[in-house]
């Protein structure tokens, strides 16, 4: 998106900025009252997490879809941002620290960049696999977690994760 350009999809996004509540609200063009408490989701590819951002309204509908954050006004783009950042729980894993598998559920204890925490993945559905090292995990609450490198982890849970990829 160059700066002015609209959307990929909607209506083209003219202003972003915070109520009193901390809610975003979003002004778009041809429209006179604003979206307030819209949401920003990240789209597919996963590979390129910034390409592709959905807006979208309090009830989770599309209000538009963005090549990007580079065509909006420094404000917006900041403010979509945190947004990304703050709202969105895609903690990346640094280390495996327990790995353990009952009843078709596997349950993992990872050292995150968000600190220490275990989620259950109980299918290979819950499992995108971005490339043959890196992959997303699901856990039953929604909540993604990257593992940007199966091979900088200790061998024998590089192995344990390997049925996944």
């Amino acid at each position: 998106m160059t700066p002015g350009e609209p959307a990929l999809n909607g209506p083209r996004i003219t202003r972003v900025e915070r109520n009193g509540a901390g809610q975003l609200v979003v002004f778009v063009e041809g429209r006179s009252e604003p979206y307030v408490d819209a949401r920003v989701a990240r789209c597919f590819p996963w590979s390129v997490p910034d390409t592709y951002v959905s807006v979208r309204n309090k009830d989770g509908k599309e209000i538009a879809l963005l090549r990007g954050l580079d065509g909006l006004e420094d404000q917006a783009r900041k403010l979509i941002e945190e947004e990304l950042r703050d709202k969105v729980f895609n903690p990346r894993i640094l280390r495996i620290l327990d790995f353990k598998s009952e009843f078709g559920v596997t349950s993992i204890t990872a050292q995150t960049d968000r600190g220490k925490v275990t989620f259950q993945v109980r299918t290979r559905d819950d499992v995108r696999v971005l490339s043959p090292t890196r992959a997303l995990f699901r856990d039953a609450d929604g909540n993604t977690y990257e593992l940007a490198d199966l091979t900088a982890l200790e061998d024998r849970f590089q192995k344990q994760l390997s049925h996944f990829f």
